[in-house]
């Protein structure tokens, strides 16, 4: 009987040191930061309320300009960055990852509310001239950090791709002649007919 239970007891012991323990639990995925802009999440929040800052505050310049290289200027960079939005949209379904929902971030929203505050005509064309060049300048570089060192394939290709048209729209931002007209010149005043010199 106590061999049968030395026996039994062993077995039970090599037993235990035969089963291996379970695998321990995967690491924990990475936090990632939304306001990133090299994270997905990050960069479309951002390039999504660029983009919407370009198209509203081109929208806005139709209303509020009379010069006609502004307005030209404005038609072209609403039709752009809407094709624009819709190939990051795609870029980003391709990847797997979900557009943030539609709107400008405080940052965007401030801008173009200065450009409402500048009022119309020659003003207007001078403040909307300043806020493409800094937007623009601002873009290109989101585009890139993120086209270089961006955690989506996908999406680093739409970067790049776009890269090229908002350096277009840079260089025609900063050639815009939106200087405020000259002053009249006052008419010279005739003299009286009796004044002889």
């Amino acid at each position: 009987m106590r061999k049968l239970a030395i026996m039994l007891g062993g077995t039970i012991v090599l037993a235990a040191c035969s089963t291996t323990p379970p695998p321990p639990p995967p690491p924990p995925a990475p936090v990632v930061d939304p306001t990133n802009p090299l994270f997905a999440p990050g960069f479309l929040a951002q390039a999504s309320s660029a983009n919407e800052f370009e198209i509203q505050s081109s929208q806005l310049a139709l209303q509020a300009s009379q010069n006609q290289a502004v307005r030209n200027y404005a038609n072209l960079l609403v039709s752009d960055h809407t094709r624009l939005g819709q190939q990051v949209t795609a870029a980003a379904a391709a990847g797997g990852v979900p557009m943030p929902p539609p709107g400008m971030l405080p940052a965007q929203q401030a801008a173009l509310e200065q450009l409402r505050a500048a009022g119309t005509g020659p003003n207007f064309d001078m403040a909307y001239r300043q806020a493409q060049i800094d937007a623009h300048n601002q873009a290109i570089q989101l585009m890139q950090n993120y086209s270089a060192s961006g955690d989506v394939a996908s999406l680093r290709t739409a970067a790049s791709q776009a890269i090229p048209m908002m350096q277009m729209h840079l260089q025609q931002a900063q050639m815009l002649n939106v200087a405020p007209p000259p002053p009249p010149v006052p008419m010279p005043t005739e003299r009286g007919a009796g004044e002889r010199g």
